[in-house]
C-alpha cells in the first residue's frame, strides 16, 4: 500500500504505538506500508533500519500534540454504534458490540440492558463511551431497583421520563467519583445512553442522555437517536425511516445502516444486538444476535454495496466543460 502521512481531510491519522503513545509529529511526512495483520496495523519505516508501529485510528479533527482519539481508540472509548428508533408500530433498538479495537487487542461486550415486567413495563438501555463508566451508572439503576426503602426506581416509577432521570443521575454520580481519577491518566471518561421502551398507562418513549445526565426526547419530526459513531449510518436512516415505518423495514434500514458505519470506520464491529418492541404490549420481543457470518447480513451487505454502484453507474453525466473550470 503506496502512501504517506493522511492529510487533515482525512478520517484516518497514523499514531505512533509506544509506552508514552505519543503521536507522530507534525509535519514529517511518513512512508508506511500495509502490514499483513489487517487493515488497522501500519509500519513506517525510521531511516535507520528499524520500523516502528502504527495503528490506525478514526479521527474527525486535526491531529496535534497526542491525538485524543487515538488514545481513546487504544482505550476502547470509541467503539461503538448504537440506534433507538420509535415508531407509530413500535420501537426497534440496535447496537454493536465491539469495545476495544487497540492494535493485537479485541473485546465484545453487549452494550444493550433489557429491563422487563410482563404487562407493566419494557426498558431498553443502549451505552456508549467509556465502559466502566456506563456499566457503572447502569449498575447503580439496577442496586436502586433493589433497595427496599421505597425509594424511586425503575419499577416503581410512573414513567420513562423518571427512569430517564434516574440513569442522569447515576450517571452524574459515577462521574462526580470517577472522572478527577481518569483524568490523571488522560483517559476520556464521557458516556451517553439512549433508553426507550413504554410503561404501562402512557405511550413509548425514547430518550438520549448526555455525558453531563441531562436528557432530550425523540419527537415526530426526529423518530430516532444515535450515539457512538453516528455520521456514517445516519444518511439511510433520514432518508428511509418515518414514524409510518413498520417494524421489519425499519430493522432492514438499521442493518444498512451498521454496514455503511462499519465500511467507514473499524472501530466498529460485529456482534449486532438487534431488538424489537410493538408498540402497546409491554412485552420485549426476541433479541436477536447478528453475528458475522449471518446469511441475511451478509446479503444486505453484498446487495447494498452492488445496488449503490449500479444506481451510481446509471446517473447521468454532468455536462460541465471541466476543461474551462
Amino acid at each position: 500500500m503506496p502512501g504517506g502521512r493522511p492529510d487533515a481531510a482525512s478520517a484516518l491519522w497514523l499514531v505512533h504505538i509506544s509506552k508514552s503513545q505519543q503521536s507522530l509529529p507534525p509535519g514529517k511526512p511518513q512512508p508506511f506500508t500495509l502490514c499483513p495483520e489487517g487493515a488497522a496495523r501500519f509500519v513506517a519505516p525510521t531511516g535507520k533500519g528499524t520500523t516502528l508501529d502504527f495503528a490506525a485510528a478514526p479521527c474527525d479533527r486535526p491531529l496535534q500534540g497526542p491525538t485524543r482519539a487515538a488514545m481513546d481508540l487504544i482505550r476502547g472509548t470509541l467503539m461503538t454504534y448504537c440506534v433507538g428508533l420509535v415508531l407509530d408500530a413500535g420501537m426497534v433498538f440496535a447496537s454493536d458490540s465491539r469495545t476495544n479495537a487497540g492494535v493485537d487487542h479485541v473485546s465484545s461486550f453487549r452494550k444493550m440492558k433489557v429491563f422487563e415486567r410482563e404487562g407493566d413495563r419494557v426498558i431498553v438501555i443502549l451505552s456508549s463511551g467509556n465502559l466502566s463508566m456506563t456499566q457503572s451508572a447502569v449498575n447503580q439503576l439496577e442496586n436502586q431497583a433493589r433497595r427496599t426503602d421505597g425509594g424511586p426506581n425503575i419499577w416503581n416509577a410512573q414513567s420513562l421520563f423518571e427512569i430517564a432521570g434516574l440513569l442522569g443521575d447515576c450517571l452524574r454520580q459515577v462521574r462526580q467519583r470517577d472522572v478527577s481519577h481518569l483524568s490523571q491518566s488522560n483517559v476520556d471518561a464521557s458516556a451517553s445512553f439512549i433508553l426507550g421502551g413504554q410503561v404501562q398507562g402512557e405511550r413509548q418513549r425514547l430518550f438520549l442522555i448526555y455525558n453531563e445526565g441531562n436528557f432530550i426526547e425523540a419527537t415526530t419530526e426526529t423518530p430516532f437517536f444515535q450515539i457512538g459513531e453516528t455520521k456514517y449510518g445516519r444518511p439511510i436512516i433520514d432518508r428511509v425511516v418515518k414514524p409510518t415505518t413498520d417494524l421489519v423495514e425499519a430493522a432492514k434500514c438499521l442493518l444498512v445502516s451498521f454496514d455503511s458505519t462499519m465500511r467507514s470506520n473499524i472501530s466498529v464491529g460485529m456482534p449486532i444486538d438487534l431488538l424489537g418492541y410493538r408498540n402497546g404490549s409491554l412485552r420485549a420481543g426476541m433479541p436477536r444476535r447478528i453475528l458475522e457470518n449471518d446469511p441475511y447480513f451478509s446479503m444486505i451487505h453484498t446487495q447494498w454495496g452492488e445496488g449503490l454502484r449500479s444506481v451510481f453507474a446509471k446517473l447521468p453525466d454532468p455536462d460541465w466543460d471541466f476543461a474551462q473550470l
